[in-house]
């Protein structure tokens, strides 16, 4: 069988990082993004097997950079097999603050990087016949809390959830599979960046009482990698988050 390709965005840190790292181990190649070329340039040396790994620095809300991230993926390695849309951005802020120029922000990072990434991607992976798209939501799109407002990031991330859906059944035919991970609250630098000094005081909000990995969610996408039947699906990784309450 020959050694399948996978882009994943926004990998210079956190999920995408571990994602890009589980797939090179398991003898994948592999194109990484960062809007941050040099934490993406730290990543390629730490990630190491530089005969399957390349680097694409860019704005994933430019879609010259999906566009460039398809094309360096088929000349220096023949194909494209899977997408993992990761590249993203997250932050609280009370509904009545919100501008146009900050929903924008969210709907051109999140939404729009993924809506063309994904089209980018497809058109190549339908020359191929086969091809799997994994784009990372949020499991606040089903369950929000009252105490994080975030209605921006998640209304951008509920069009994700709805888009591979879409994608799921228009080329399913195709032989093109689409999912989706939805998140809880993962071990991350982006916890930071959404002011969260000590990620797990947030534990109490999963059923088992504790915060997820990146390698977690790498786990997740390599299975979906390797199966072959599984299609339309928004798969909450969180730890029972949105099953139910602890009632302290």
């Amino acid at each position: 069988m020959k050694t399948q390709t996978i882009i994943v965005t926004g990998a210079s840190t956190g999920i995408g990082k571990a994602i890009a790292g589980l797939f090179l181990d398991n003898g994948y190649n592999v194109v990484i993004n960062s809007a941050n070329e040099n934490n993406l340039k730290a990543t390629f040396t730490e990630l190491g097997h530089h005969d399957r790994l390349v680097m694409v620095a860019g704005d994933i809300s430019n879609t010259a950079t999906s566009q460039k991230l398809v094309e360096t993926a088929v000349a220096t390695f023949g194909s494209l097999d899977v997408l993992v849309n990761n590249a993203g951005i997250f932050e609280p802020k009370g509904f009545l603050e919100v501008d146009e120029a900050y929903l924008d922000r969210f709907l051109s990072i999140n939404l729009k990087g993924t809506f063309f990434t994904s089209q980018a991607a497809i058109r190549q992976m339908l020359t191929q016949e086969q091809g799997l798209i994994i784009n990372i939501g949020t499991v606040l799109v089903d369950h929000a809390i009252g105490g994080f407002p975030a209605t921006a990031p998640i209304s951008s991330k509920g069009g994700i959830h709805a888009l591979t859906r879409q994608l799921a059944t228009e080329f399913g035919k195709n032989n093109i599979r689409v999912n989706g991970i939805a998140p809880g609250i993962i071990r991350s630098p982006l916890q930071a960046k959404t002011g969260v000094s000590d990620a797990d005081s947030l534990a109490g909000l999963h059923l088992l009482n504790r915060i997820g990995e990146t390698q977690d969610v790498a786990e997740l996408a390599l299975y979906l990698a390797k199966s072959n039947f599984v299609t339309g699906e928004i798969i909450n990784l969180d730890g029972g988050h949105v099953a139910g309450h602890h009632i302290d």
